[in-house]
């Protein structure tokens, strides 16, 4: 009978009873195997280097780089390993930070050893898990409209960003190396997609959006 290759696992978090008592678990399967732990998303990435795991256990919340910026990166270095957002957090932003970086998965750390186990099996298989409150919140923000200014180009937010500052169509024109026909075309498309009635009021949602930064 051939012998089961186990999956190579790797453990990141920054508490040190977390990564011992996830460590302990994982011995406790056959089928499972401890390659190695990091306590910062920057180990993560140089020990995934190092170690080649088949699947993370990634902790979001960490001090210097975080768990969505390490997957991110881990993912896009080594697209074979798989990711699963390990955490004590559910808000929808970091749900869909960890989704949207790679991540495969997204559990709660009140898991059941059993049920991280399947997850683990699960995401080496390329298949997701999800806790209930991460599924809500993917749904509830599938269902979102989108935010005004979404679909605006590039150029047309360096001209709202300029408007924002105050500065006249001709200003911008010169500023952008443009003729003032053509900012006034853009300006014309900028208050068109953000459903804005004047200038004002397209700034405001700028600003309020975030879409100057």
């Amino acid at each position: 009978m051939t012998p089961i290759t186990p999956i190579r696992v790797m453990i990141v978090d920054d508490h040190p009873m977390v990564r011992k008592g996830i460590s302990t678990f994982i011995k406790v399967f056959d089928d499972l195997e401890l390659v190695g732990e990091a306590d910062c998303g920057e180990k993560a990435v140089q020990f995934c280097n190092e170690t080649e795991p088949d699947v993370v256990l990634m902790d979001l919340v960490m001090p210097g780089m975080d768990g969505a910026a390490a997957t991110q990166i881990i993912r896009q270095k080594h697209p074979s390993v798989q990711v699963i957002a390990l955490t004590s957090f559910k808000e929808e932003t970091l749900v869909l930070e960890a989704i949207q970086a790679g991540a495969i998965s997204y559990l709660l750390k009140d898991v059941s050893a059993d049920d991280l186990a399947q997850a683990i099996r699960a995401a080496n298989a390329g298949k997701a898990t999800l806790a209930a409150e991460a599924a809500e919140a993917i749904v509830h923000a599938a269902n979102q409209p989108d935010p005004p200014g979404h679909d605006l180009t590039g150029r047309e937010r360096e001209v709202l960003a300029l408007m924002a500052e105050g500065l006249s169509n001709s200003q911008i024109a010169s500023k952008l190396v443009v003729s003032p026909s053509t900012i006034k075309s853009h300006v014309s498309n900028i208050l068109s997609k953000m459903g804005s009635a004047s200038r004002s009021e397209a700034v405001a949602l700028a600003v309020r959006f975030h879409l100057t930064k």
